[in-house]
């Protein structure tokens, strides 16, 4: 099986400022994951901080209970400027699951935000790339929620 791509865009009500303050927090993945996955730090006092050269490793449950052992996340870009981010992960099902964020500003109010993901975990691609596409569908949805719930 070769590996599959996941492109889902979303227009999100805020400015990419706004949203790359919530990027930075290990929070708001935990929160636009789930239920759908649960990544729980392996080691807190390691740190989380999303930076480039990073090296995150998280417990992996999907669906909150299925344990999945550990996922690791290489941080290769992490770019304000540029608006993007681009991480190397996988883990021991999954051994390739390479992410990229694009942010681009539509107007003074709203982004597009933007996840490409390559995928592959040999015979079980295609029933990860089915997961993967309703998983980002579902973080874009908690991100809008998110965004809209703000004070």
């Amino acid at each position: 099986m070769r590996m599959k791509v996941i492109t889902v865009s979303s227009v999100f009500p805020a400015t990419p400022d706004e949203i790359w303050a919530r990027l930075v927090q290990v929070e708001t993945l935990q929160y636009v994951a789930a239920p759908y996955a649960a990544f729980s730090p392996v080691d807190p006092e390691e740190g989380t901080a999303w930076e480039e050269g990073a090296v995150l490793r998280f417990r992996l449950r999907v669906c909150g209970i299925i344990p999945m052992g550990m996922h690791t996340v290489k941080v290769k870009k992490f770019d304000k400027a540029s608006l993007a981010v681009q991480t190397v992960e996988g883990n021991k099902t999954v051994p390739v699951w390479n992410h990229k964020i694009a942010l681009v500003p539509i107007d003074s109010s709203s982004t597009r935000y933007t996840d490409e993901v390559e995928i592959y975990a040999g015979r079980l691609t295609g029933l990860v790339y089915l997961w993967s596409r309703s998983f980002y569908r579902h973080r874009q949805r908690k991100w809008l929620k998110l965004l809209s719930d703000r004070s």
